[in-house]
């Protein structure tokens, strides 16, 4: 019976061996699955639209055609409401697509910003059928982008961290930040960026554009959540893999998510805003594009 007890004990060693290389190899293939390119597990599925695509989107279409969200400018300077965003809005829900919102930014009082952004936001909310709008509710984001268009000049990062803040304050989530590679790394790495600062802005998630190759970690981010790789129909990656068309718009600015659709779909869940009310969600610790 001693030599039993010893080859079961000797086998149950064997296999809990076994089952700890078998763990580690799966956590090492989970690991692996962040360091992927993009390109190489994600599709086109997020449009962006602002005032400026001049056509009637056709968001039944789009979905169909792999979409999942629409990203839309709401407030651009000086305090200017986009005029194509509320209908933009109902069209988009209708079609049964999550929402977002973003504004352009400029470097005038960034609360007075903030407070103009969520008041547009919030009221065409509210004119939403209550049967179509989403659970998720609004995802929210600062364009701090260079800012050639409007009056008013460029945001300065601290300004941006003012923004960010003070829709956090309001809202209970941070929003993303929208930008060009460039003008990041440029600004962001500037002396004059504050580590608190930093740290501030990292705490939004990253959308970030390049229409030539796939975007590198930008500090202070270690990630980009959302990749913009046409804008406008410029586009300098391979037509087979970046489409720059979508629906009926031949020219398009579209982008990939760092994950799958339902990635997508609890990224949305969790960092959105609900201007209809209710608690801010908590963000989930699973979400691909946590810090």
């Amino acid at each position: 019976m001693q030599a039993a007890l010893e080859n079961q004990l000797h086998l149950f060693d064997m296999f809990a061996a076994i089952w700890a290389l078998m763990k580690s190899s799966m956590l090492r293939s989970a690991a692996w699955l962040f360091l992927i390119p993009a390109g190489a597990f994600s599709a086109t599925n997020v449009v962006n639209l602002s005032h400026y695509d001049m056509m009637r989107p056709d968001f039944t279409t789009m979905k169909r055609q792999g979409i999942v969200g629409v990203i839309h400018e709401a407030t651009y300077p000086p305090f200017v409401r986009d005029p194509k965003y509320l209908d933009r809005q109902m069209g988009a829900l209708q079609a049964g697509l999550l929402w977002g919102a973003y504004h352009y930014a400029n470097g005038s009082d960034p609360i007075r910003q903030a407070d103009h952004f969520l008041s547009v936001v919030s009221s065409a909310w509210a004119q939403a059928n209550p049967a179509t709008r989403p659970s998720a509710g609004v995802l929210l984001v600062l364009d701090f982008e260079k800012n050639g268009h409007y009056p008013g000049g460029t945001m300065r990062a601290d300004q941006a961290v003012a923004f960010v803040e003070r829709i956090r304050s309001r809202t209970g989530v941070y929003p993303g930040i929208y930008s060009g590679e460039y003008h990041l790394n440029q600004v962001l790495n500037s002396s004059r960026v504050s580590p608190a600062q930093r740290e501030t802005l990292r705490k939004c998630w990253l959308w970030v554009a390049n229409y030539s190759k796939e975007p590198r970690a930008t500090a202070p981010w270690s990630y980009w959540a959302l990749w913009q790789y046409c804008g406008d129909g410029k586009c300098r990656l391979p037509r087979s893999t970046h489409p720059i068309s979508i629906a009926n718009i031949r020219k398009a600015e579209l982008n990939i998510f760092r994950g799958s659709r339902s990635d997508l779909v609890d990224f949305w869940q969790r960092r959105a805003w609900d201007p209809a009310g209710g608690a801010p969600r908590k963000e989930s610790e699973r979400t691909i594009a946590e810090r």
